[in-house]
C-alpha cells in the first residue's frame, strides 16, 4: 500500500504531507479545490513528464516523496536490479521527485538516482490508475487481450512465446532479405575479397601499433640518447668531479670516524645504501648506452610498418581493432554471397523451426485462452449485474489470425449488449462513456485476484453515472478495497459514504495566496461534507448524510 505522499510546491499545494491506511479511501472536495492535484502527484511518482508550469509561483522548485509498503517485493526488486541498485529493506520503498525551473529535475528511488524509465517501469507493479477518459483503454482489442491473458494467469507462457515469435521475425526478415536481393555483381565481391585479403597480408596484431611506435621513437632518437647516457655517466663517473669520486672520499672519511666511534656505524647505512644502488645506476646506464644502435635499415622497417598502418587506418578504420573487425565483417559477407544457395537452405530451415516452436507455444496459449474467456465473461457479467446491467450480455470473442502476432494466434474482442433484445456487438461501439466505467470496474473486479498492482485510483469514473448506480459503483470499490488499497475521487455521497476513510481537499486564501489542504474527516464533520455533496447543510442532508453512514456500518 501506499503509507504516505508528501507534496511540496506543486500548483496550489504549498505543503501537504498525507498519510493514508488501506482499504477504500474516498477522496472529496468542491470543484476547483485542488483534487486534481493528488492524481498529479502520483502520475509524478510513476514517471509521468514533468511540465514545469506545475511549480508553485514564486518557488524554484517542486517535490513529490511517495513511500510504498509491498508484501511481495519481487516484482519490484526485479527492477532494481535491473537498474543496479539494492533491493527494497523490509518492503519499503521510497521514491522522491523533484522538478526545478532550471530544469535541473530529479528523481530518487530509495536515496538512489535512477532514470525516468526506471519510475515508469516500477510504476506498472505499484499503481494502477484510471481518470476519466482512461476506460478507453477496453477499446484496444491488445489491452483486452492482456485482461484475458491476466485473468488466465498465462503471462509466462506468453513472455516464452514473444521470445520465439521475436527469433521468428528475425530469421523471416533475414531470410527475405536475402532472397530479394540480387546475386552480387562479380566487382563487389572483387572488392570485399581485395579488402580482406589487404588486410590479413599486413598481419596485424592487436596492440602492435603501440610498441611499433615505441621502438621507431627509439630508433629515430639513438644518437641524442646516447649523448643523454654519457651525460649522465660522465656525473655519475668515477673521474674528477663526479659523483662516485666523492662518495669514495666520503666512504675514507666515514670509515675512519667509525674507527674511532663505532657507535657512528648505523647514522651511514643509508649512504652505504645510496653508493651501491648509484655505482649500479652508472652500470646499467652504461649498458643501455652499448646496446643503443643505431641501424638504419630496422628504422626503414618500422618506418614502411607505420606507413602500412596508417593508410589501412584511413581505410577501415581509426584503430588496429576497427581495421581487424572490418576484415571480418568482410570476410563474412563474403562468405554469404559465395554461399548464397547454403545460407538460403540454412535461413529457410531455421525459420521453419521457429515457426513450429511458435505454433506450440501459441496452441498452449490459445488454450489457456478459450477455457478462461467463459469464465472471465460470466464473471464480469456478474460484476455487471452488480452495476445496474441487470440483464447485459457480456462475452469474450475469440478469433484466429491469418499469422502468428506478437500477442498470440488469435485476437480478442469484447462484444457487449448492455439492455435485452440488442445484439451483441463490439464493446468500443457500444458502451456510453458511463456505460464504460461500469465495465470498465467490472473486469477490474473479475481480475482483483490475478492483480497484483497495490494500488487502484479511480478518478472520478463515476461521473456520468446516476445516484443509485453511484451506490452500486462505491460497493464495488469497497469490495475492490478488501483485496486492494483504493482510492476514489468522487463527487458522489453514495460513493463516499463506503470509504473506510474519507478525506476532504479544501482551498484557502492565506495571505494573498491560494492553498490547498487535505485532512481526514471522521464523524461530525464527516456527516457535514456528505451533506454539502447531497445539496445543502439543511437538516434533511444531514439526516440522510447520517443514514448513508449508519447502513455503511
Amino acid at each position: 500500500m501506499l503509507s504516505f505522499i508528501k507534496i511540496r510546491h506543486l500548483a496550489l499545494v504549498e505543503d501537504v504531507t498525507w498519510d493514508l491506511r488501506a482499504g477504500l479511501i474516498g477522496v472529496t472536495g468542491e470543484t476547483g479545490a485542488g483534487k486534481s492535484i493528488i492524481v498529479g502527484a502520483l502520475k509524478l511518482i510513476l514517471g509521468e513528464r514533468a511540465d514545469r508550469s506545475l511549480i508553485r509561483n514564486g518557488q524554484d522548485t517542486c517535490t513529490v516523496e511517495a513511500s510504498f509498503h509491498l508484501k511481495d517485493t519481487r516484482a519490484v526488486d526485479a527492477v532494481l536490479e535491473e537498474a543496479g541498485l539494492e533491493p527494497c529493506q523490509d518492503g519499503e520503498l521510497l521514491i522522491k521527485r523533484s522538478i526545478s525551473t532550471s530544469g535541473a529535475n530529479k528523481q530518487l528511488v530509495n536515496c538512489s538516482p535512477v532514470t525516468i524509465q526506471v519510475l515508469k517501469a516500477l510504476g506498472e507493479h505499484l499503481v494502477d490508475l484510471h481518470g476519466p477518459h482512461d476506460h478507453q483503454s477496453l477499446n484496444s482489442q491488445d489491452r483486452q487481450l492482456e485482461m484475458v491473458d491476466k485473468y488466465t494467469g498465462s503471462e509466462d507462457t506468453l513472455h516464452k512465446y514473444q521470445a520465439v515469435w521475436q527469433q521468428w521475425r528475425a530469421a523471416q526478415s533475414e531470410l527475405e532479405d536475402l532472397a530479394n536481393s540480387e546475386r552480387s555483381s562479380s566487382q563487389q565481391v572483387d572488392m570485399l575479397r581485395f579488402q580482406a585479403q589487404e588486410i590479413a597480408a599486413a598481419a596485424l596484431k592487436p596492440g602492435e601499433e603501440e610498441e611499433i611506435e615505441a621502438r621507431h621513437r627509439i630508433a629515430a632518437n639513438g644518437a641524442r640518447l646516447a649523448e643523454v647516457c654519457a651525460a649522465i655517466t660522465a656525473r655519475l663517473g668515477e673521474g674528477e668531479g663526479g659523483i662516485l669520486d666523492a662518495l669514495r672520499e666520503i666512504s675514507r672519511h666515514i670509515h675512519e670516524l667509525e674507527k674511532i666511534d663505532p657507535g657512528t656505524t648505523a647514522m651511514f647505512e643509508g649512504f652505504k645504501s645510496a653508493q651501491i644502488e648509484l655505482t649500479e645506476l652508472e652500470s646499467s646506464v652504461q649498458e643501455y648506452a652499448d646496446d643503443l644502435e643505431t641501424d638504419p635499415a630496422e628504422l626503414a622497417q618500422l618506418d614502411q610498418r607505420i606507413h602500412t598502418i596508417q593508410t589501412l587506418k584511413r581505410k577501415y578504420g581509426p584503430t588496429v581493432a576497427a581495421i581487424l573487425e572490418f576484415q571480418q565483417e568482410a570476410e563474412q559477407r563474403l562468405a554469404k554471397i559465395e554461399n548464397r544457395g547454403e545460407e538460403l537452405e540454412r535461413l529457410e530451415k531455421l525459420v521453419k523451426d521457429r515457426r513450429a516452436e511458435v505454433e506450440k507455444l501459441g496452441k498452449q496459449l490459445s488454450k489457456k485462452r478459450a477455457d478462461a474467456a467463459p469464465k472471465l465473461a460470466k464473471e464480469v457479467a456478474t460484476h455487471l449485474a452488480d452495476l445496474g446491467f441487470k440483464r447485459s450480455v457480456f462475452e469474450t470473442q475469440l478469433s484466429p489470425l491469418a499469422e502468428p502476432a506478437r500477442q498470440g494466434l488469435e485476437e480478442v474482442d469484447f462484444q457487449f449488449a448492455p439492455n435485452p433484445g440488442e445484439p451483441l456487438k463490439p464493446l468500443r461501439l457500444t458502451a456510453s462513456s458511463g456505460e464504460m466505467s461500469r465495465v470498465l470496474l467490472a473486469v477490474k473486479s473479475a481480475l482483483a485476484k490475478q492483480d497484483a498492482v497495490p494500488l487502484l485510483v479511480f478518478d472520478e469514473i463515476d461521473a456520468n453515472v446516476g445516484g443509485n448506480i453511484a451506490e452500486a459503483v462505491g460497493h464495488k470499490m469497497a469490495s475492490l478495497g478488501s483485496t486492494h488499497q483504493v482510492i476514489a475521487i468522487t463527487h458522489f455521497p453514495q460513493v463516499a459514504s463506503l470509504a473506510a476513510s474519507h478525506f476532504v481537499v479544501t482551498k484557502e486564501i492565506e495571505g494573498d495566496r491560494t492553498k490547498s489542504h487535505i485532512r481526514e474527516v471522521a464523524d461530525g464533520e464527516r456527516i457535514e461534507e456528505l451533506a454539502r455533496m447531497l445539496g445543502g447543510k439543511l437538516e434533511s442532508a444531514r439526516e440522510h448524510a447520517r443514514n448513508l453512514l449508519a447502513w455503511r456500518a
